[in-house]
């Protein structure tokens, strides 16, 4: 039995949004919102899930199916959930630590769970059996969220400053652009003052 045309649109229309972005994106129906209401927003993902056109991820989160020819059904990207975990709250997003140094080639060890610190309530999935979760933390942890400086403060935080040596600074030098290093000197501010001076020391000439 074919669908009814109202219905037709509303998948159409979401099938057309998410395949005009990144491949590798994750939404939740408050994506979807100025579609339809909650409920015709979450029966169009439940059919695209039915027809193989979309995949549930968790939890109320979804993504384009994606599969490797020799590897089989790829799984999601761990920050793509825990950017749509945090669309769903209007959350601020920042990787941890750990995750962060990891994100910065400072250290080859992969976190046990992809951990990220936010102004909102905790929020947990599972990928794959990866847990991804959200953190509350205070404000000024989150001062540089969303910036490659935030990143840095974090794994600064998470190495401490007696293993933050010459080798550190000159990682942070390769993998950081012009406009990066600049960010870095203005957000000096926001940061405890001894991370502050390796924002210089990256900056610098």
């Amino acid at each position: 039995m074919s669908r009814p045309k109202s219905k037709q649109a509303t998948d159409a229309r979401i099938l057309y949004r998410l395949r005009r972005r990144d491949s590798q994106v994750v939404v939740t129906p408050v994506d979807f919102l100025d579609i339809g209401t909650r409920a015709a927003v979450d029966q169009a993902l439940s059919r695209l899930v039915r027809e193989g056109l979309l995949r549930r991820v968790g939890r109320g989160l979804y993504g384009l199916p994606a599969r490797h020819p020799v590897l089989g059904e790829l799984s999601a990207s761990p920050e793509e959930v825990a950017k749509a975990l945090a669309r769903r709250g209007s959350q601020k997003l920042q990787p941890s630590g750990a995750l962060a140094a990891n994100l910065l080639g400072l250290t080859e060890q992969v976190p046990a769970r992809m951990e990220y610190l936010t102004d909102g309530p905790a929020r947990h999935a599972m990928v794959r059996e990866l847990p991804i979760t959200l953190k509350p933390t205070t404000p000024r942890r989150l001062a540089t969220a969303g910036r490659a400086s935030g990143n840095v403060a974090q794994a600064m935080r998470f190495l401490r400053r007696p293993q933050v040596d010459d080798s550190v600074i000159a990682t942070l030098r390769k993998r950081l652009g012009p406009f990066e290093k600049q960010q870095r000197l203005d957000d000096i501010p926001l940061v405890p003052a001894w991370i502050g001076e390796v924002f210089r020391k990256v900056a610098a000439p």
